[in-house]
């Protein structure tokens, strides 16, 4: 969509700008009175928008990346060239060089070079970002950086990989002069800290209140922004701030559609999570669950049918337990199923009764999720004590091992499935306590294999083997159902591995 764009010289770049000098953590967002156009979102707190402090979770992520630039961008087909103008693979297949934008500055008015890129990537080698592309099977990709000249940089990775090109294009590229005297980057907290080279700056946040607003960066080296500002504000209700006109875009459950979509005012977009609800079992703090009668006992008992109707009001499908998204070519239709069955259940646990506790977070959907998994395990002598805490204390239980069961709702089911290493793989940290040498032999083969016919074949025969290893239960995908009026905003968009269209990079600039 860009290529062509970007194929061309960028118009001249202002020679003295006024630049950003930093965050601004007032508790109040600016009223605009002005013609500006002002994006409205709801909010809630995902950190501060660096590398290193936003939470590690997709509002987090994709809010960071408006600020920070990386190598290359994603639309809808695939990746695309962002800070990198061009790049080269060589025949060895380890070597990338990249040729960077020659306007490209960062907000504070200093040039961005080759020198900032090499920075970035021997400054993630110590300090691991929260959002880690560089690390693949629990190594660092890049074996060394070359800077060829100020806008020209050679990247060699330690080996060829099938992916590794996704993985270079895909990091927060950070300005040295911030960072390099920097050496706890978790903890600093200096003005600056939210200087990327990206479409958009930092005006004010507010961790307490969940807001943000972030402006336009007028000397963005790319596309021009398709608004002058984006505002998160918190909201107790986000489709009663829709109606209200409060917020820009919501998702709606699928019994609301009939509300709105014979109306001319609204545009419906319905398109595949690439998420699922997740039933994870951690082995580390409960034995039981080494027992692989018992995690395929869990499958059959919960009627995830169930669950899709009385969760989701029907707009959600039933996940593969091999991980993969059935909407992937790398799809593999053969994996094992767990259609409900109380018997296969029973027949399972063999007379064998347990109690667990269940974390889930104190929303009112994953809540209503639990009580009804609680009911059908209960139903076949598994009882359960759900114990729900906010979100953010969820997900750092999760990182931690905290927990004896957990539901989650979670992403990461796009792009090129070599992803499973980070879920399945010897080296996550993901599924505690569970591994599978022949899932891992198989895992590091594909990730070097370029014979696609070769590579399938391994990738089928490693959602075989997790679907019937259940490490975790997969339960449903979503459908997002997302309204918003077309008069006032209209440029939304997906990508080829996310679909939530309030993430997208390129939902906020204008588009050939």
């Amino acid at each position: 969509m860009f290529k062509k764009f970007l194929s061309v010289a960028i118009l001249s770049f202002c020679t003295l700008p006024m630049f950003a000098s930093g965050i601004n953590e007032s508790t109040n967002l600016i009223d605009d009175t002005s013609q500006s156009k002002v994006l409205h979102l709801a909010g809630g707190n995902v950190g501060t928008l660096n590398p290193f402090q936003h939470m590690n979770r997709g509002p987090g992520i994709f809010r960071t990346f408006l600020i920070f630039d990386t190598l290359l961008e994603k639309d809808e087909n695939g990746l695309i060239p962002w800070l990198a103008s061009s790049y080269t693979i060589a025949e060895d297949g380890k070597t990338y060089t990249f040729h960077l934008q020659e306007n490209a500055y960062w907000q504070d008015g200093e040039e961005l070079t080759a020198d900032d890129v090499k920075f970035s990537i021997e400054y993630y080698r110590e300090h691991t970002p929260v959002y880690n592309q560089l690390v693949m099977n629990g190594k660092f990709i890049v074996d060394s950086v070359e800077v060829i000249d100020k806008k020209t940089v050679k990247i060699i990775t330690d080996e060829p990989g099938v992916a590794y090109l996704e993985h270079l294009g895909y990091f927060a590229i950070i300005p040295e002069h911030i960072w390099s005297d920097i050496d706890d980057p978790r903890s600093y907290d200096g003005s600056d800290r939210c200087i990327g080279s990206g479409p958009f700056i930092v005006e004010s946040y507010s961790a307490t209140n969940g807001t943000y607003r972030l402006i336009a960066n007028e000397n963005f080296w790319g596309p021009k922004q398709a608004v002058d500002a984006i505002e998160w504000i918190p909201v107790s209700d986000a489709n009663l701030a829709f109606e209200k006109g409060e917020i820009d875009l919501t998702t709606i459950s699928a019994d609301l559609i009939s509300r709105y979509e014979n109306n001319p005012e609204y545009t419906i977009k319905k398109v595949p999570a690439l998420h699922c609800y997740r039933l994870m079992m951690n082995s580390e703090t409960r034995e039981e669950f080494t027992d692989k009668n018992l995690r395929k006992a869990i499958a059959y008992a919960i009627d995830v049918d169930d669950l899709i109707q009385k969760i989701d009001r029907g707009s959600a499908f039933v996940s593969s337990q091999g991980y993969i998204p059935n909407n992937s070519s790398y799809y593999n239709d053969d994996v094992i199923k767990y259609p409900y069955s109380r018997e296969k259940a029973l027949e399972l646990l063999d007379g064998k009764e347990y109690s667990f506790t269940l974390l889930t977070d104190n929303s009112s959907s994953s809540t209503k999720l639990c009580e009804l998994i609680k009911l059908k395990l209960e139903d076949v002598n598994i009882h359960v004590d759900i114990k729900a805490i906010d979100s953010v204390s969820r997900d750092n239980a999760i990182v931690t091992g905290n927990y004896e069961m957990v539901v989650v709702f979670y992403g990461g089911m796009g792009g090129d499935p070599d992803y499973l290493s980070n879920v399945y793989g010897a080296s996550s940290n993901y599924i505690k306590g569970w591994s599978n040498e022949e899932i891992e032999e198989l895992l590091n083969k594909q990730s070097v294999e370029f014979d696609d016919d070769i590579r399938r074949d391994e990738l089928n025969r490693i959602q075989e083997l997790i679907s019937d290893e259940v490490p975790m239960y997969l339960m449903q995908g979503a459908y997002w159902n997302f309204i918003y009026r077309p008069n006032t905003y209209d440029n939304w968009t997906t990508r080829y591995d996310h679909n939530y269209l309030s993430h997208i990079k390129l939902s906020y600039l204008l588009r050939d």
